[in-house]
């Protein structure tokens, strides 16, 4: 059981005293004096040091301060209520094309239909969608497939949080009712997907995979998952996520590696992603703030899209960072990831952090016209899995494409400015540290949510602010560094590409890229500007059609 001190340097005491954000675990206590000795002990904390002079000046500012904060809290704010402060990822004097085209996916004409069920649940969306549009599958057979899969197997893998059965065939039967009438939505017409449980759907649980809001009902529908109800696609499932962004432990358990089952699928994407690996949706929408969709696309071997920072909507998806969450597709293929982007993509009144930007992506489109770029100290030495980020390489050279060696060095480090991630969460759940509802959550070792929440509210809000104004240089470093180059091909978790793109909003592609010596998947993964995500399937797409990487299945599910 926690402790926490009210009688020795309480903690509202140290925070209040040096304008942290608000703390105050005062449990029915009433707050202590703010003395000399309280703000040595906060300043301590910060390495500040003051004179007794000054600490004797503050005093009333630090009451009035405290005052103020207890104030606050009386009003109760939604998860769902952003800062009124905007991030935006734009370096200076750059704006995204708004010049949306036609786009040509390059599908086949004609696909032949499997005999097996089990090779039907395979496929790709881009190969699904023309089985769909030339009659040969109905929608409602489809979604039967994909149900039954996921009766079978989800509790195998710990990944599923609500079926949505009932209304997933009816939806499939109004899609093929539709089909028949010649009304034909596009691509994504009568194909199911999932979708992780921290995105909204009116009348079905939301629990963001966590104990205190198992559940919750949120009265409304998020916009992308609107967006593809609009598109035509079958909404069957939402998947587990771990407790509130985080890894792959949900209050239910720990969501499987299909390829392991005694490992976890990783997170917090960790469903989503599991699910598409073992063939029970084709596709699925996952998030990432830090890593959410890269990692779990890695550990089950599926192909990941992390959209640019405001290009879709975060509106009806529970807030872990309003300036660095991101919602995007997971697949089993760069093509099926570019077709849902279409789909999701684009600026939402109900999210004022979407920014406006066209995605024009053509299978026409020369690919070897790209100039692509390396970041060649992370292919070097004989790191775990660098004999599969090298093949990459290699196959590249091989199909044509010139690779341009450069490294990854930016004057700004990025890793004290992800305390801004730590802080904005602890202030989306403020409520869970003030009023001990983390003690719920399953997972309280030392890097868990609760604890870090913990820690990040000693952390000054001027701090924090400095840490925005670093970010800002960080974004432009990076813009100078790859304005250069159309795509940037690097190793998924090598040196500090993962924390600087996340925190600078650039779009990944992450593609599997073969097997460890434990036969778990690995991946690679493609960089590219700014709202160029249409470089990153060009490239992509190359790949996957002349490797076989993304078709492996896992054994135990490919039947």
């Amino acid at each position: 059981m926690k402790t926490k001190n009210h009688t020795t340097q309480p903690a509202f005491i140290i925070l209040g005293a040096l304008s942290f954000l608000a703390l105050g675990f005062t449990l029915g206590k009433k707050a202590g004096e703010i003395t000399p000795a309280a703000i040595d002990a906060a300043a301590d904390l910060i390495g500040l040091s003051f004179s007794p002079e000054e600490k004797d000046s503050m005093l009333t500012n630090l009451n009035n301060q405290r005052n103020n904060l207890e104030t606050l809290r009386k009003t109760k704010l939604d998860n769902s209520v952003s800062p009124s402060l905007i991030f935006n990822p734009l370096p200076k004097g750059f704006i995204p094309s708004q010049d949306q085209r036609e786009y040509d996916w390059g599908l086949p004409d004609q696909v032949e239909l499997p005999g097996a069920d089990h090779d039907i649940a395979f496929l790709p969306v881009s190969h699904l969608s023309v089985l769909i549009k030339t009659k040969k599958i109905t929608s409602e057979r489809l979604t039967r497939i994909y149900l039954d899969r996921i009766k079978t197997y989800s509790d195998t893998l710990q990944c599923l949080i609500t079926l949505m059965e009932g209304t997933a065939l009816e939806r499939a039967k109004e899609m093929d009712r539709e089909l028949a009438a010649g009304t034909y939505r596009g691509p994504l017409h009568g194909i199911p997907y999932g979708i992780k449980d921290l995105l909204a759907v009116k009348g079905t649980k939301t629990t963001w995979g966590a104990m205190p809001y198992k559940d919750q009902v949120i009265n409304e529908t998020a916009t992308v998952v609107q967006k593809l109800d609009e598109a035509g696609g079958v909404l069957v499932s939402k998947f587990t996520l771990g407790a509130l962004a985080m890894g792959d432990i949900w209050y239910g358990g720990v969501t499987k590696n299909p390829w392991n089952l005694a490992q976890g699928s990783s997170g917090s994407s960790a469903g989503s992603a599991s699910a598409v690996s073992a063939g029970l949706v084709p596709f699925a929408i996952g998030t990432e703030t830090l890593g959410s969709i890269v990692s779990p696309s890695t550990r089950n071997g599926v192909t990941g899209l992390r959209p640019t920072y405001g290009r879709v909507s975060k509106h009806g998806a529970m807030a872990l960072s309003w300036s660095m969450d991101k919602i995007g597709p997971i697949s089993r293929s760069t093509l099926d990831n570019a077709i849902v982007l279409s789909i999701i993509n684009g600026a939402d009144p109900g999210d004022p952090s979407t920014i406006e930007a066209a995605f024009n992506y053509s299978s026409k489109k020369d690919v070897k016209k790209l100039k692509v770029g390396y970041f060649q100290p992370f292919f070097e030495g004989d790191r775990p899995g660098q004999e599969n980020d090298r093949q990459v390489l290699e196959e590249l050279k091989k199909l044509g494409i010139e690779l341009h060696p450069l490294e990854l060095k930016t004057a700004i480090d990025p890793a004290p400015i992800v305390s801004m991630l730590m802080v904005e969460g602890a202030a989306a759940f403020d409520e869970l540290t003030r009023l001990n509802l983390d003690d719920q959550l399953v997972a309280q070792r030392r890097n868990a949510w609760p604890n870090l929440f913990r820690a990040t509210r000693f952390i000054p809000a001027v701090e924090y602010v400095q840490m925005s104004r670093q970010r800002s240089l960080l974004i432009q470093e990076m813009h100078e560094l790859m304005k250069d180059f159309d795509v940037i091909v690097t190793p998924s978790f090598a040196g500090q590409q993962l924390q600087i793109t996340n925190l600078t909003g650039h779009p990944a592609l992450c593609l599997p890229n073969g097997f460890n010596t434990s036969g778990s998947p690995t991946s690679i993964t493609l960089l590219a500007n700014l709202f160029e995500e249409e470089k990153l399937i060009m490239l992509g797409r190359l790949i996957q059609e002349n490797t076989d990487w993304q078709a492996k299945r896992p054994p135990l599910f490919d039947r």
